[in-house]
């Protein structure tokens, strides 16, 4: 079997990375890509190593220089995110395909780089509005932070039609079901192929 790539890449507060859980409760044929980033825990829930690699800006610069990255991007001033090559191996080497929860550049550079080993889902709010409740409740981020998410969101959202597939997450078991049709046939017809 030839390992696949699922990315899911959204603005912040959309929904991707819960979809991307369910899809893994589901699914034993994927596994989790762990990004890594140079931000602190949200909260007490993040792990390193299960949730991202938690690494320094030093070292995050190390593995740029060292071409370590499928891809990475500074998503906020001094906030670096990015997959290690070496996630992917260790993945498709284990025999399952990769999930990936990435940001919307990020999801466009792993797509263009596996090309139809690859497919780019993109999640989408209902509304911009509706983005900003979601970030809101989440109470991890203070209110600036929301601010800049929000607007940043709306710059996001002009590159949706640059990925394979779009959910609308606007009912979360419909954008659950969406996902997992998606998936299960990407992986099917990859399968066929083989």
């Amino acid at each position: 079997m030839q390992g696949k790539i699922i990315i899911f890449s959204a603005p912040s507060g959309a929904g991707k990375t819960t979809i991307v859980k369910h899809l893994l409760s589901v699914n034993p044929n994927l596994s989790f890509s762990i990004s890594a980033c140079t931000r602190d825990k949200r909260g007490r829930t993040e792990e390193n190593g299960k949730d991202y690699y938690f690494i320094t800006p030093e070292d995050f610069k190390q593995k740029i220089a060292n071409d370590e990255f499928v891809e990475w991007e500074e998503v906020y001033e001094g906030a670096f995110y990015g997959t290690l090559k070496s996630e992917i191996d260790r993945i498709w080497a284990s025999g399952k395909h990769v999930i990936l929860d990435v940001d919307v550049k990020g999801g466009l550079s792993v797509k263009n780089f596996y090309k139809d080993r690859a497919l780019a889902v993109f999640v989408r709010p209902p509304s911009v509005e509706e983005l900003a409740k979601r970030l809101t409740a989440r109470n991890t981020d203070s209110s600036s932070s929301i601010s800049s998410r929000v607007f940043k969101a709306k710059f996001e959202l002009s590159f949706e039609d640059q990925f394979d597939k779009v959910i609308v997450n606007d009912n979360l078991e419909e954008a659950f079901a969406n996902a997992e049709k998606l998936v299960n046939e990407f992986l099917e017809a990859e399968n066929t192929k083989a």
